[in-house]
């Protein structure tokens, strides 16, 4: 599969302790990104943050250890993009969820067309 040019760049954050169905909300996401034949998905781990609480969960202190940021970015062309939103409505993710317009320059699989 080809990526090149304008695509969108979906990052949703949640914490990394939000599960669905007694496994982690962020492995669901990417399971349902990959199902549903998007270019690629990354998670991220934060080491501290907040959000709409406003309280500060941090690496630093061990009583705050727990609910750290964690981030999936995906991208993909905007229609699929677009298309996916509605695989995510009923996780009913308690996060963000942004879309950013990016340009990619270069995608490519290991061993695909490489040296």
């Amino acid at each position: 599969m080809g990526l090149e040019g304008r695509a969108l760049c979906m990052t949703i954050l949640v914490d990394d302790t939000d599960t669905w169905h007694h496994k982690p909300l962020f492995t669901e996401i990417v399971e349902r990104a990959h199902a549903f034949g998007l270019a690629g998905a990354s998670v991220f781990r934060g080491v501290e943050g907040f959000g709409a609480t406003s309280i500060v969960h941090t690496t630093r202190l061990l009583s705050m250890a727990d609910d750290l940021p964690t981030a999936i970015v995906i991208v993909d062309e905007e229609d699929r993009i677009r298309a996916f939103v509605s695989e995510l409505e009923e996780l009913s993710i308690g996060g963000l969820i942004t879309l950013q317009e990016v340009e990619v320059i270069h995608y490519r699989g290991r061993g695909a067309g490489g040296t």
